[in-house]
């Protein structure tokens, strides 16, 4: 009982504060609850099979990827398939929301391992964050 009562009021504050979350902490809601419901491929193998399965709904990139094939094999399936990308600037921090990560007992990622490319295949569930995301897309 007390356990539940914590998950939720975590979830709380986030809600009441009332602010336009800026992209990032949107996108990382976006892909903690596409996890939470088995909605996220990880990886340059799952994305590319989620993309031209053309399931994918959004792919995430990361910026800093060294290889330059593998950018231009992702954008190029993304444009093939219409399928909307979005880029962040680490892949460690696009592994750790990813949930590529040991969490501690003090809820800090540990291990993280780097992550290049993201593919969500189902949203999970609508949040702010999904709609501040979505607005994104459409504006870009």
């Amino acid at each position: 009982m007390s356990g539940e009562e914590g998950a939720v009021a975590t979830e709380t504050p986030l809600a009441a504060l009332g602010e336009t979350m800026d992209l990032m902490t949107a996108l990382q809601l976006v892909l903690k609850k596409s996890l939470a419901h088995g909605g996220l491929a990880r990886g340059l193998h799952e994305g590319a099979k989620v993309i031209e399965k053309h399931a994918a709904q959004l792919c995430v990139l990361a910026e800093d990827c060294d290889q330059p094939d593998y950018v231009k094999l992702v954008k190029g399936l993304c444009a093939d398939h219409n399928v909307n990308l979005l880029t962040v600037p680490s892949a460690k921090t696009l592994g750790e929301w990813a949930g590529l990560c040991k969490i501690d007992s003090e809820g800090k990622a540990r291990k993280v391992v780097g992550c290049s490319c993201v593919v969500v295949k189902d949203f999970g569930e609508e949040t702010e964050g999904l709609h501040v995301v979505q607005q994104h897309i459409k504006s870009h």
